[in-house]
């Protein structure tokens, strides 16, 4: 069975990155490894440990809901959320990886770093970006 795995973050990015990796899996018959990594596992709040707790078992019953094989992870282990996507990729052998994109400032992608182009320049397999209906193009 194939695998994809999908970067997932609360917000409309990481849902459209969702809503087609489920697409996806249903038309490729593949199981879907959703992944959500904390920031380099640093200064995490209790609240937003939780907020992810409630978050990625609301994924599980969505999944479930719509027949997809598949696992969801919530890293909390110190590498950056791209070095977690990739790793995951290559664990499982993915065939694709699904991320979502944000609009961000050039200054923005410079001082903070982009998740998407480190997943891109790391990535094992093939990387499909997707944008919002609000992500200007």
């Amino acid at each position: 069975m194939a695998t994809i795995v999908v970067g997932y973050t609360d917000t409309s990015e990481g849902e459209a990155a969702l809503a087609r990796a489920m697409a996806e899996a249903k038309l490729r018959g593949a199981r879907l490894e959703v992944v959500h990594s904390h920031k380099e596992g640093r200064g995490i709040e209790a609240e937003d440990v939780l907020h992810y707790n409630e978050v990625m078992a609301d994924i599980d019953h969505r999944l479930d809901e719509a027949g997809i094989e598949h696992a969801t992870h919530d890293y909390i282990q110190g590498q950056s959320p791209a070095e977690d996507i990739v790793a995951c990729a290559r664990i499982t052998g993915a065939e694709l990886i699904i991320i979502g994109l944000r609009n961000r400032t050039k200054t923005g992608k410079y001082l903070m770093g982009s998740v998407a182009q480190d997943v891109l320049l790391s990535a094992p397999c093939s990387v499909l970006a997707v944008r919002t209906e609000d992500t200007p193009g």
